[in-house]
């Protein structure tokens, strides 16, 4: 069977992400605050981009294809994932700038300074694991879609092995850890929607591939738990 990988970001394309996505995160950090002397704001900034700027190299060096995955949604995703991503994606995008404006200038929340750290730990456990999943899978792409012209297979190794969708786990750990690394409770009720959405898509998700990916079926009965093992 001939595989075939999706296609490279343009450069315009790419420059635009390099440009718009830094940017975009300043804005949501720095504009419900009203000014860019807030030290907490750029705490987060940095921390977030260090964080990236690692799991990028990474998986530059373990699994190049991985951008051109994760560039886009593909065509053959499913309409349902579209309709999902965009309501998850409403909780995240939300999720920043109420927490930033709650800390940094309304004081809505008082949170200990345990439960920032904490915040931090989840944020960059979850992108770790996020590299982690990324790392061993070249089918981890945006979209819910069975990747035929690539080739997809199951893949069993790394955190695979231990529940079905580490990258959505990694996902909930970064929305709880935005929130508390903000030092804002009341961020933790859109990360709670993107949440609730998230594992609605794992069920949905699961059943696509049981039903439409060779061997997804024996390694959901050996693989157990979508998400937390011992749980679910």
């Amino acid at each position: 069977m001939d595989v075939t990988e999706p296609a490279p970001m343009s450069r315009p394309a790419a420059f635009a992400y390099a440009i718009g996505l830094p940017l975009g995160l300043l804005a949501l950090v720095f504009a419900p605050v009203g000014r860019l002397d807030w030290t907490p704001g750029w705490v987060f900034v940095g921390v977030l981009a260090l964080a990236s700027a690692a799991s990028a190299l990474v998986l530059a060096r373990v699994n190049p294809v991985i951008f051109r995955a994760r560039s886009r949604f593909q065509p053959g995703t499913q309409r349902w994932d579209l309709l999902l991503v965009a309501l998850m994606s409403a909780g995240m995008l939300a999720e920043i700038p109420l927490a930033t404006l709650d800390a940094g200038r309304m004081g809505w929340s008082a949170v200990p300074a345990p439960a920032i750290l904490l915040g931090y730990a989840l944020l960059l456990g979850g992108m770790a694991l996020a590299t982690w999943a990324q790392a061993v899978n070249r089918f981890f792409e945006p979209g819910v879609r069975l990747q035929r012209e690539r080739g997809q297979h199951v893949v069993t190794t790394g955190p695979y092995a231990m529940v079905r969708h580490p990258g959505y786990v990694s996902a909930i750990m970064v929305f709880a850890g935005l929130a508390l690394a903000l030092a804002s409770w009341w961020a933790l009720l859109p990360a709670a929607w993107a949440t609730a959405i998230l594992i609605l898509r794992t069920r949905w998700e699961d059943a696509l591939l049981q039903a439409g990916l060779e061997g997804y079926a024996d390694y959901a009965r050996r693989t157990r738990f979508r998400l937390l093992p011992g749980v679910w």
